[in-house]
């Protein structure tokens, strides 16, 4: 019997228990990763001429902001101008989509010039942007 160890074991080490959850932790991070790196593949090249093809893009995207203004794919026009590079555009792509995006509180009127403009050109595939409910 030992009369100078009065000290009590209440506590519990979890010092141990850390440690093998971090080594779990560690494998688990070691095995998700080494799954995760994929195939090798041997992409294409592509010619010279699809890169040409690529310069303008698909769809078009014609934004009149809250003062009426008009900005194809990003760029400032004015009608004259929006008809002429949208003329030219569909000249070399026949079916080309169309993109409308009006600030809520622009003119109504300045969105039908755009859509006449379209209508002008004989573009049929035409889409009005909406940001969804809330």
């Amino acid at each position: 019997m030992q009369v100078g160890d009065d000290k009590s074991f209440d506590d519990i080490n979890v010092t141990p228990m850390v440690d093998l959850y971090l080594v779990l932790l560690l494998i688990f991070i070691i095995m998700t990763t080494a799954g995760v790196q994929g195939m090798k593949v041997n992409l294409p090249k592509a010619s010279a001429a699809a890169a040409k093809k690529m310069d303008t893009p698909k769809m078009q995207a014609i934004t009149v902001n809250r003062e009426g203004k008009i900005a194809l794919n990003t760029i400032p026009v004015s009608l004259a101008e929006l008809e002429s590079k949208l003329g030219a555009v569909k000249a070399r792509t026949p079916e080309v989509p169309v993109v409308v995006r009006g600030d809520s509180s622009t003119q109504y009127q300045g969105i039908m010039d755009v859509l006449d403009v379209l209508g002008r050109l004989g573009i049929t595939q035409i889409g009005l942007v909406t940001a969804p409910p809330k």
